[in-house]
């Protein structure tokens, strides 16, 4: 099965265009996780990406006939890039389809390389859908982002690269996957050469589609997948990629966004870079397997996949990073409402860090607080906290890994209505486009009344939205029908214990 992929890599013409990227030391975590750790810097590409590397090896074996009718590709980001580069190079005419979602500097990039962009739909799947009609419509030879074998050759190249520049041992290398191009290249290469190595692929836990398949072994197609890391988030496996990962892969981690952000500040002190949530997976995942299987003295490598990020990513990222690395804890505590009441429970603290305090008045006997507190030690101190408050007989209840209570909770200010009836609150991951908003809204009208609303730009093709609505619940079917119609993703949180407390 691997000799054609083998050999597609051995003769592969990437570094026409693609650059071999360094192999870098990264002596902090090395010392922090008593390991030889390693990154693989395809961040450094022309494109930011290791996209570059398939898409140029695909356009290149196309027939004179191809290249003259012109290529189109789908894709949100980084795919798109590295095939608008590749035409360019290669004087072929490119077309990419992108969501309607895509964040503007992703569309100009893309436009900068000389491709035309068709903007088309809210996701990818749509984007995808509509490519794939373009190019029988108008005779364009569709370019896939990772189903394809000279893409996963191409993508190859990068294991190939490994090995010339570490001639000693090597333990383990991490791979991120999304539709799995990327560990297919690197199994197809690695498990033909030295076998030895384990590969372990790294996931997102809500956008695991290869771990899915492998598990029912069969491909899969999730019902719903996060977007934090927009780069893999994938519904369906590839058929290639999977074939090749059901019988080489040696072990899947997966990894949620506060860990995911954790390693992307780790990426930062390290070398004073910034990947994309998608590039620092696989870093991820190595923290994550080397305390599982307590690991030590290894080789380990990971690969920096990706850098496209929207600096507006920037402040959501560092909020949950403090958590993934745990150095920050967030929690709820009933105190009492009476005077001197915030002084007593400060005092129990003591001199820790308070990171976020937000309080507003509920009623004449008990409030609700919201509380950030700085962690030297992890999960010892936010141990030792818990004990003392609750020694000293306050209700806490840990937040940390809630997702509603960091998304939302933190940034509102408020308090229970006694006023508010039949309210269900709604957590929405709304497409990010001009008069998406207003379209959501009239399409809601005047049947039901908004008793809540939060929302925050994250700089992703998604913003979030609370929504609380008053509704009847022989009604609540109607607005899930609604919400379902018009592919919206939402999470009922009206027994969220974060609302109980806050809303």
């Amino acid at each position: 099965m691997l000799e054609k992929y083998l050999i597609n890599i051995l003769k592969s013409q990437v570094y026409d265009i693609a650059i071999k990227t360094p192999l870098e030391l990264a002596p902090k975590l090395s010392k922090r996780f008593k390991n030889n750790i390693l990154f693989k810097r395809e961040d450094l590409q022309p494109v930011f990406s290791f996209k570059i590397r398939g898409a140029y090896n695909k356009l290149c074996k196309l027939t004179d006939a191809q290249k003259k009718s012109g290529v189109i590709a789908s894709s949100a980001g980084n795919h798109a890039q590295g095939v608008a580069l590749s035409a360019h190079k290669l004087g072929i005419k490119a077309t990419i389809v992108m969501p309607k979602t895509t964040p503007k500097i992703k569309v100009t990039a893309v436009k900068q390389l000389g491709a035309k962009v068709v903007l088309h739909g809210d996701t990818y799947d749509d984007a995808f859908d509509y490519a794939q009609e373009l190019s029988k419509s108008k005779d364009l030879f569709f370019i896939h982002p990772y189903d394809d074998v000279d893409v996963i050759s191409g993508q190859g190249t990068i294991a190939k690269e490994i090995l010339e520049q570490y001639t000693k041992t090597i333990d383990y290398i991490f791979v991120a996957i999304g539709g799995g191009g990327l560990v297919a290249g690197i199994l197809a290469y690695i498990k033909s050469i030295n076998p030895k190595i384990k590969i372990i692929g790294v996931e997102p836990e809500n956008a695991a589609c290869m771990s899915m398949a492998i598990k029912h072994k069969k491909r899969v197609i999730l019902d719903q997948i996060g977007i934090f890391a927009d780069g893999v988030a994938v519904r369906q496996a590839g058929k290639l990629p999977y074939d090749i990962a059901s019988k080489y892969i040696d072990d899947i981690v997966l990894v949620d966004t506060d860990e995911i952000c954790a390693s992307i500040k780790d990426i930062f002190e390290e070398n004073r870079s910034i990947t994309e949530p998608a590039g620092a997976l696989s870093l991820a995942g190595l923290k994550k397997y080397v305390e599982k299987k307590s690991l030590t003295d290894k080789t380990l490598i990971t690969i920096n996949c990706g850098a496209n990020l929207n600096f507006d990513r920037l402040r959501h990222i560092a909020e949950r990073a403090n958590i993934g690395e745990q150095t920050e804890f967030i929690c709820c505590v009933e105190i009492d409402e009476r005077p001197g009441s915030f002084m007593t429970f400060c005092n129990i603290i003591g001199k820790r860090s308070i990171t976020e305090f937000n309080y507003r008045y509920s009623s004449d006997d008990k409030a609700y607080i919201f509380v950030g507190i700085g962690l030297e030690n992890g999960l010892i101190d936010k141990q030792e906290i818990m004990t003392s408050l609750k020694d000293n007989h306050y209700k806490v209840s840990d937040l940390s890994d809630n997702e509603l209570a960091k998304l939302h909770i933190r940034h509102m200010v408020g308090g229970k209505s006694s006023s508010t009836k039949n309210e269900r609150v709604l957590r929405i991951q709304f497409p990010e486009r001009p008069g998406a908003l207003l379209h959501f809204l009239k399409l809601l009208g005047k049947r039901w009344n908004i008793s809540l609303f939060h929302y925050r730009n994250h700089g992703a093709a998604y913003g979030r939205v609370l929504l609380g609505i008053q509704i009847e619940d022989d009604q609540f079917s109607d607005l899930t029908e609604l919400l379902d119609s018009i592919q919206f993703t939402y999470f009922d949180e009206s027994k969220n214990p974060a609302v109980g407390f806050f809303l």
